[in-house]
């Protein structure tokens, strides 16, 4: 039953900050003191006002979950065994939750720690839950015997039932033993892999400091070194002089800021060598884990580990998945092609060499250089009239415009912030009370994720008949649905974040008070549309990396590197450098629908009430309570989803309209 939560990773990105709304509220909720200024626990519980307080945490929600057990095993009707099941889901994720992102955020290590070791006692406790008979015999119950009287209580029911057997219940004690064995296994690696890539992540040093643009001198650290010279005062004597230079630790976003704005060939190519190449660790890490996943699919009847998880995702299996990326790869090689001839050529017009070739650490500097001049952009403008009070001006607009609530801040009680920058947000709507809480942690600091993600804390849950829990079942809220589903509302606002009749509502420069110029939108917009198609690609290569990394396996052991280098060449322009393995440190997500809802629903009036009415009845509220498929249709229409070789996937017709890629030889793939 708790399967997917033993495996769940933060999400990536942190662009969904709408998740309050994914659940519709027909009741009013409890009312919130905001002048509270009595002492409470991290994140509001109680329990976590010191470190240690996390053992007590796990213990009451072991003990709680217990009660319930007990309750279930007396079959009560299906109703009240839905109900106490996504109570037992919702006790035990708080516990899991807030240790992940203590463990991920916290600067205190005594909190880390003791993070740590809850999430190791409440996993063991999850192997317990999924392997529980009484539990999964009562779901099956109450999922057969039809007098559950809602859809969201019958698909509540058929999750929690394919749940429990993705954790292998129904198999015979030994498989189950060995599955339960390799989910833990499974657990431990993927944490390690992060851990692996905030620990590794690599740096070169650069001398002298002179090779380092100015403008992204903030983002790198300065280091010295001792060189020798000769003395001013006495000819022929030596003394020790310091040479400035910078260390740049190779993580993706400051490694992006280096390839894309350092004009020094050698300084891109060190930098891209080195972070292309760590962390070492995880080739092994990388291999465990596809091993450990593949006997696990094996057991459970899959041919790979990409067929086991694809159930009850829209595209149904790795071959739809699969057929539909190399669809898309060969609809959009062409354009790729004279893009990258594009970028060649201007390499060769600026060194003066006809031989010249394009290397991998050359395309983020050369497109830059072409986007700017193409459009006069001065990307160091850009960010002036997006400071963090401006941007969350932003979001109130939005939130005010299309739902009709607010936005603010709100004091947190003493304890309950772990870090002086963090800020609390409510969003509170006039007729339905406070909806939900989101806590805004948005500067880098040493020790913390180091990438956008969003963290769950408390999932919305109907309590009684007159008690909501903050944002129906929480099994199904804020963004636990279909994993390819999951990025589609996030790459909607998207959209919101580029159209110049919103940005002029809010986006002024931070010591003018000047609205941002719609030309410089316009320039924005049109640099983003270039080189598109070679933007695809990529995304494209990244997917399918995934895909057979994780797919049916013909020969083991399986050489991973030689696997991603041969994928590459086949799907990329991009030369493949030996030594390097960005499969080490890169996650992807497929998504659905975005520009088609934008184009079909938002485009004409994008922050209309009526357009925010909808978006939130008929696709946010539902959280995955509903298909994803139906939810998509009802909103827009026919048109945003297809079949395909018996999987739903996306209708690409608007998608490649908007990147100027849908030619009439290409018009079919998109429908």
């Amino acid at each position: 039953m708790w399967n997917f939560i033993k495996n769940r990773e933060p999400n990536i990105h942190m662009k969904r900050l709408f998740e309050p709304f994914l659940s519709y509220r027909h009741f009013r909720t409890r009312a919130v003191d905001r002048q509270n200024t009595s002492s409470t626990g991290l994140y509001g519980f109680d329990h976590l006002k010191s470190p240690k307080g996390f053992q007590r945490f796990v213990d009451e929600a072991i003990e709680r979950s217990s009660e319930l057990i007990d309750y279930i095993s007396g079959m009560p009707s299906s109703a009240e065994i839905i109900r106490a099941m996504d109570e037992i889901s919702d006790t035990v994720c708080s516990v899991v939750d807030s240790a992940e992102l203590c463990r991920q955020t916290h600067p205190a290590r005594g909190f880390v720690e003791e993070a740590i070791k809850a999430s190791m006692k409440i996993n063991v406790y999850l192997h317990f839950l999924n392997t529980n008979h009484t539990l999964y015999n009562a779901v099956k119950k109450a999922e057969q015997d039809g007098h559950l009287l809602t859809e969201e209580a019958r698909r509540t029911a058929l999750h929690l039932r394919i749940d429990f057997e993705k954790g292998g219940i129904h198999l015979p004690s030994g498989k189950l033993d060995r599955v339960n064995q390799l989910n833990m296994d499974a657990h431990k690696l993927c944490r390690e892999y992060g851990e692996n890539i905030i620990n590794d992540p690599g740096y070169v040093d650069i001398f002298p400091a002179s090779r380092i643009p100015r403008q992204i001198q903030h983002l790198l650290k300065p280091i010295y070194r001792l060189t020798s010279g000769v003395s001013k005062e006495s000819l022929g004597s030596y003394e020790d002089e310091q040479e400035k230079g910078f260390r740049i630790i190779t993580e993706p976003r400051t490694l992006f800021s280096v390839l894309q704005l350092t004009p020094d060939e050698q300084v891109r190519k060190m930098a891209y060598l080195k972070g292309s190449s760590v962390p070492h660790a995880n080739h092994e890490v990388l291999d465990k884990l596809i091993n450990s996943r593949h006997e696990l699919a094996q057991i459970m009847g899959c041919k790979s580990y990409a067929e086991f998880v694809m159930q009850l995702n829209m595209a149904s299996s790795p071959e739809v998945v699969v057929s539909f990326l190399q669809e898309m790869s060969n609809m959009v090689k062409e354009k790729a092609d004279e893009e990258f001839n594009t970028i060649r050529n201007l390499k060769r017009d600026v060194c003066g060499q006809r031989c010249v070739d394009l290397e991998p650490w050359d395309e983020a500097y050369y497109t830059t250089m072409m986007k700017s001049s193409a459009y006069n952009l001065d990307s160091a403008v850009v960010p002036s009239y997006f400071s963090l009070p401006q941007c969350i001006e932003g979001l109130k607009l939005l939130v005010k415009s299309l739902f009709g609530a607010s936005f603010d801040s709100v004091p947190m009680a003493p304890g309950e912030s772990w870090h002086p920058d963090v800020l609390k947000m409510c969003i509170h709507h006039p007729e339905e009370g406070d909806l939900g809480f989101l806590y805004l942690d948005l500067f880098s600091r040493k020790g913390k994720y180091p990438g956008c993600a969003t963290f769950a804390i408390k999932g919305g849950r109907k309590i009684s008949e007159t008690e909501y829990q903050l944002p129906d079942y929480q099994h199904f809220a804020g963004t636990r649905v279909a994993l390819d589903f999951a990025e589609t509302p996030s790459n909607l606002f998207e959209y919101y974040a580029r159209d110049y009749r919103v940005l002029k509502k809010f986006a002024r420069h931070y010591s003018t008070g000047e609205v941002i110029p719609e030309k410089l939108v316009k320039s924005l917009n049109g640099a983003r549309d270039m080189f598109a198609a070679t933007e695809l690609q990529r995304q494209i290569f990244y997917a399918l990396v995934d895909q057979t990394l994780f797919g049916e396996q013909l020969s083991v052991p399986r050489d991973t590197n030689s696997i991603v280098a041969h994928l590459k060449r086949q799907q990329s322009n991009e030369k493949h450098v030996e030594g390097t393995h960005m499969h080490i440190r890169f996650s992807h997500f497929l998504t659905y629908g975005a520009a088609t809802i934008w184009k079909k629903l938002c485009q004409e009036d994008p922050l209309s009430p009526t357009t925010g009415t909808l978006l939130r009845t008929k696709l946010l509220q539902y959280g995955g309570a509903k298909e994803p498929a139906d939810l998509l249709t009802d909103l827009v229409g026919d048109g945003i989803v297809r079949y395909h070789n018996g999987g739903i996937v996306p209708d690409v017709t608007s998608c490649l309209e908007e990147l100027k890629l849908l030619d009439d030889k290409n018009r079919h793939i998109g429908k």
